[in-house]
């Protein structure tokens, strides 16, 4: 089967202001570009990761109507107190339907999707969820002659390293290679005080940073 790679990893936040701060007060880069998901009701900004790989920080748009449905990446269940974090990912695929039937964890139907010119197609639960609270990705096939972080400013921004936290790798390595996931991803078992959570190491212009699963947002002096 042909391999997946990371394309994706996400940031959600009960707004999109307090998510890019967050993420900025993490980083020392502002995201700037972005739009509006029609279907889901949520809208995001975006930081360039590399040619073929970008942040995305999202939140529901309180201007759109809710959506018939779920939103996706657990943003219904989302307290509003709850601190910005890195709460799941997503990996590309050019034969979405294959991986999907081969994953070894259930991922969700195959949801069509857009913002702006962009249209997509992503697996995505019914209920909205994040597949083992997030550990498990997404997987999309985009619909573009180039990925959409191409044409994104580049900040000096890679990702270094993905880490999923379960307690069961095992699992979780079983997903990888049901996946033929190819990138810069490890696996680790959650120590005894942790739950199910992500990690990204990114290199920045000012030396290597990292997102977690909460970043309370740091009010000045």
């Amino acid at each position: 089967m042909a391999p997946t790679f990371i394309d994706h990893i996400t940031v959600t936040a009960a707004s999109l202001a307090a998510g890019a701060l967050a993420v900025e007060q993490a980083l020392g880069v502002r995201a700037l570009t972005g739009g509006e998901h029609p279907r889901m009701g949520t809208h995001n900004l975006l930081l360039r990761l590399g040619d073929t790989l970008f942040l995305e920080i999202i939140a529901i748009n309180p201007d759109a109507p809710a959506p018939g449905r779920p939103r996706w990446f657990d943003l219904d269940r989302r307290a509003p107190e709850a601190a910005p974090g890195l709460s799941t990912w997503v990996v590309r695929s050019e034969q979405l339907a294959q991986h999907a039937a081969a994953a070894s964890e259930d991922l969700g139907p195959l949801e069509p999707m857009s913002r702006g010119a962009l249209t997509w197609h992503l697996t995505l639960p019914a209920d909205g969820s994040v597949p083992l609270d997030g550990v498990a990705p997404a997987v999309i096939e985009w619909h573009t002659e180039q990925h959409p972080a191409a044409g994104m400013a580049d900040c000096g921004l890679s990702l270094v390293e993905l880490l999923l936290v379960h307690p069961d790798p095992e699992r979780v390595q079983r997903l990888l290679r049901s996946l033929n996931l190819q990138g810069p991803v490890r696996v680790r078992a959650c120590e005894a005080s942790q739950g199910p959570h992500l990690e990204a190491w990114i290199q920045t212009p000012s030396g290597l940073r990292q997102l977690t699963g909460a970043m309370p947002v740091l009010k000045a002096g």
